[in-house]
């Protein structure tokens, strides 16, 4: 097993450091310790982070803030990380999914009054039309946001 002291206690099984060194691979990136540690890191949050809140997973293993940067946008430009840009000025990165566009494959719910955010992993959303038959086609949709109060903030 692949799992070291500075490994997260909530690391996915799969998630070792051998699978994130052939996603890489894979993906034409070499495999260095910053990209894994920010792919095994992704893993492990299951849900999106802001490059701060990386930063901060990634403390004890020393990467420079500007490093883990390059990083995430290079994960993000081989379709290997999300990155979901949610109208509030703060880019989040989450892994992506098998589809391999670099998209979110679920929609995430943002609580508007404390700013939390939630995968919406287990959710279907649907739109439909009215019957409008002038509606232009909406094209393809890669994000989906819904926004409200979250049950910890709902009035």
């Amino acid at each position: 097993a692949d799992q070291r002291a500075d490994t997260p206690a909530d690391l996915p099984a799969w998630a070792t450091a051998d699978w994130a060194r052939d996603l890489l691979r894979g993906a034409g990136l070499r495999a260095t310790a910053a990209r894994i540690a920010v792919t095994r890191h992704l893993a492990a949050a299951g849900q999106p982070r802001t490059h701060a809140e990386v930063v901060d997973g990634l403390g004890d293993a020393g990467f420079d803030p500007s490093t883990v940067f390059r990083c995430l946008n290079e994960l993000a430009d081989k379709h290997l990380v999300a990155r979901l840009d949610l109208g509030d000025q703060v880019r989040r990165f989450e892994l992506a999914g098998a589809g391999g566009e670099g998209e979110a494959e679920h929609a995430h719910f943002m609580c508007i009054d404390c700013g939390r955010l939630s995968c919406l992993e287990g959710y279907s959303v649907q739109v439909t039309s009215r019957g409008n038959a002038k509606q232009p086609p909406l094209g393809r949709v890669t994000e989906v946001l819904l926004r409200g109060h979250c049950g910890d903030c709902k009035p």
